[in-house]
């Protein structure tokens, strides 16, 4: 398949002698390890990570990271000075690289100002191209062209050293990135009104993050439509993933419901949690029992 490490960076430019710089590394969802933000060094996340690797390779790479960074730190800094930028202010970075099963790769750079995009790099042919057209993007645009030390630095750190390195963790990671968790699914409804009940999948537990939920009416899929709400994938603490799905129903339909989920760790093979007409009924006769109870009771006092 194909696989992307990204290198995310948070630099949070409170006046124009203080920076604090937060990065982390992903290969595709795990978390490979962090940036120390007072040396710059790399804190490893995974066991497998740094055996991955001579020692000698790791150096040189925190090394380029350090001066990416101190090059970066200026740059932007002498960019805010020039064009009267107001602090403080926020940049984003996430740079990396794909692999593809031809053995085929692309590197990406993209660059965010506060939370907008604003530039990117076109690693093929080593321009910056505009994400956002304003005075500043172009101004730094120019910069980053006319500054070729800074362009080449981040072409060796992105569309070299990196797919270099990422069949070598590929290889060592491998065990992470095949784990396969079972989804743990639940059915259970909410009344907001008399009128309508509300059914609810929740899927929790389950790795790697695709998958497939689904209701069937009478066995037959319901389609994408505003009875039918499904949230998007939300990690869990544990390094699994969860979501629900909810499906607008009027009480005592006649219908029979099923909430199908399909994933990786399944197989051929699929999750069926039905929801029946006869809890909704025992709910119902339950509270009908209770209301004739009371009135028993009061026409007796």
């Amino acid at each position: 398949g194909t696989f992307t490490i990204r290198l995310l960076q948070t630099t949070t430019f409170q006046n124009t002698s203080f920076v604090d710089t937060e990065g982390l590394g992903l290969l595709e969802d795990i978390e490979l390890g962090s940036l120390d933000k007072h040396t710059f060094s790399i804190r490893f996340y995974q066991p497998w990570l740094r055996p991955a690797l001579p020692q000698a390779d790791w150096d040189t790479i925190e090394n380029l990271v350090k001066i990416y960074l101190q090059q970066f730190n200026h740059l932007v800094n002498e960019g805010a000075r020039q064009r009267d930028v107001p602090y403080p202010f926020v940049v984003q970075c996430m740079a990396g690289c794909e692999l593809y099963p031809n053995r085929t790769s692309r590197a990406f750079v993209y660059v965010g100002y506060n939370g907008q995009d604003f530039l990117q790099l076109d690693t093929e042919n080593a321009t910056w191209t505009l994400s956002q057209d304003t005075n500043l993007s172009r101004y730094v645009q120019s910069s980053l062209q006319n500054y070729t030390a800074f362009s080449e630095l981040v072409e060796i750190l992105f569309n070299e050293t990196c797919v270099d390195d990422m069949e070598v963790l590929l290889q060592y990671g491998r065990a992470a990135l095949e784990r396969q968790e079972l989804p743990v699914a639940t059915v259970f409804a909410r009344t907001p009104s008399l009128d309508q009940l509300l059914l609810v999948c929740h899927v929790t537990g389950f790795y790697p993050r695709p998958i497939s939920v689904a209701w069937l009416r009478d066995g037959q899929e319901v389609p994408p439509g505003p009875v039918l709400n499904t949230s998007a994938v939300l990690p869990n603490a544990d390094l699994t993933y969860q979501l629900r799905s909810v499906l607008a129903v009027t009480p005592r339909d006649g219908h029979s419901y099923v909430c199908r989920v399909r994933h990786q760790s399944l197989g051929t093979r699929a999750l069926l949690i039905p929801w029946g007409d006869s809890e909704v009924v025992l709910i119902t006769g339950l509270v009908a029992g209770l209301l004739a109870a009371m009135a028993v009771a009061a026409m007796s006092v």
